[in-house]
């Protein structure tokens, strides 16, 4: 059996329901007319809000910039089965892809072993659409990785200041890179978006490229101290005093980007580049993918990889069976079991994390969401509700990717709801397998 919480499913779902309903009836007309009005124009100033978000999501090459991961080979083609879960109801009348689409989900997919149980779109998104996803993106990096872990070109209880000389001096010298990798790194700088004086928003935000900041796209690298992201790493980031590395799990971006800078750097060749060539055109894909950039135009580690609904499946699956796709070895296997092996201090993080503590989360390991090691069940999570749930004892993987109107996981019932209905769903498969 596997395990899931209870936390009052059926309340959270009635909550989550009511809501998503009072915002969709007072949702405007988003890109209304040709050329759309002004009103319901998105804009980088309000691609991260709804109703603007569900638009901006989809096309997220239009409020930011990127550059493309191609595709490559041959399209692998999934199996179908229409009937398996044609009557499965998770709560009462309610079908999966109502729950799912009533709590803001842009499009959903459910796969056991190599065959397609479900798979709906709502709200316009389409089989042919890139995603933005967010923090997933984070996942993928660690994924990737693991290759320089296998080769030894990388020792993780190193400083990653031994590869970067750039981040000799920074809150990043006297940490190890499994510190950078499980984000208990004891950094100065906290994410805050919601404080326009923060040192998120006056320095991360405008480097990363990826939130408005009034004239923040039209400066140039000579008039910048910080222009981009690892200006940012190597110039401003510092330790907390009060803690020491390892000490607490402080979930924080700049962990990805530096990640993100080590594949670069010891690949010798930029992070698109890497994910495509070690990766995603292993992958049969159907469609290029993309990543967004930040204002020095480097690819975004911490969360800028775009793709359709069934790419990143396939991505999901090479996960779940260990770095194998299509009878090809992608990624090394130990690597991909390593997030598993949460240790006792791992768990005890996350327990004392005031935030993340009220989560099913076990653990959070080099960059994977833990929800329990012993079925192989874990996620890559995104901020406004992007999921890659793996459940290895199922042999299931389910993709979702939504426009909620809230950024955080944590706190958000329309998140909740989702990731329990998966749960649920990862279960029952699992009995009928019995």
């Amino acid at each position: 059996m596997l395990a899931i919480p209870n936390r009052g499913w059926f309340a959270c779902l009635f909550l989550a329901v009511l809501f998503g309903h009072a915002v969709a009836d007072e949702q405007p007309g988003v890109m209304d007319g040709l050329p759309p009005s002004a009103d319901t124009q998105v804009t980088k100033a309000n691609y991260l809000t709804a109703p603007y978000n569900r638009w901006a999501f989809r096309n997220a090459s239009a409020p930011l910039n990127v550059v493309m991961v191609p595709r490559g080979g041959e399209i692998w083609h999934f199996g179908r089965d229409n009937e398996r879960l044609a009557d499965y109801t998770p709560s009462g009348d309610m079908t999966l892809a109502e729950l799912f689409e009533v709590n803001f989900a842009d499009g959903l997919l459910v796969v056991q072993g190599e065959t397609i149980l479900s798979e709906h779109y709502f709200g316009g998104f389409e089989a042919t659409d890139q995603h933005l996803w967010f923090s997933m993106t984070k996942s993928l990096v660690s994924a990737l990785f693991g290759l320089l872990v296998e080769s030894g070109a990388v020792a993780l209880e190193s400083s990653p200041a031994r590869y970067i000389p750039e981040l000799a001096g920074t809150a990043f010298e006297r940490v190890s890179i499994q510190e950078v990798l499980d984000h208990t790194t004891a950094l100065a700088f906290k994410e805050n978006y919601t404080d326009p004086n923060s040192d998120f928003f006056r320095h991360y935000a405008p480097a990363l490229g990826m939130m408005y900041q009034p004239g923040a796209s039209d400066a140039q690298p000579h008039d910048e101290g910080i222009y981009g992201v690892h200006d940012f790493l190597s110039d401003f980031v510092k330790p907390d005093p009060a803690l020491g590395p390892g000490d607490a799990f402080a979930y924080n971006s700049a962990n990805a980007d530096v990640l993100g800078w080590l594949v670069a750097r010891l690949m010798e060749r930029s992070l698109d580049e890497a994910i495509t060539d070690s990766v995603w055109r292993h992958l049969g894909a159907e469609h290029d993918a993309y990543i967004v950039v930040d204002r020095a135009y480097m690819p975004v580690a911490t969360g800028g990889f775009n793709a359709t609904l069934r790419d990143a499946a396939r991505f999901a699956l090479m996960i779940r069976d260990k770095g194998v796709f299509d009878d090809q070895r992608l990624l090394p296997a130990g690597w991909l079991d390593a997030m598993l092996s949460a240790s006792d201090k791992d768990r005890a993080n996350m327990s004392a994390n005031a935030v993340y503590a009220k989560m099913p989360w076990s653990a959070y390991k080099n960059m994977w969401w833990i929800l329990d090691a012993d079925a192989g069940e874990f996620c890559a999570v995104g901020v406004h509700g992007q999921v890659i749930y793996i459940n290895r004892a199922s042999d299931t993987v389910m993709v979702w990717y939504s426009s909620q109107p809230d950024a955080s996981a944590a706190v958000s019932p329309h998140f909740l709801v989702k990731l329990d209905a998966a749960r649920a769903l990862a279960q029952h498969l699992a009995e009928g397998e019995s």
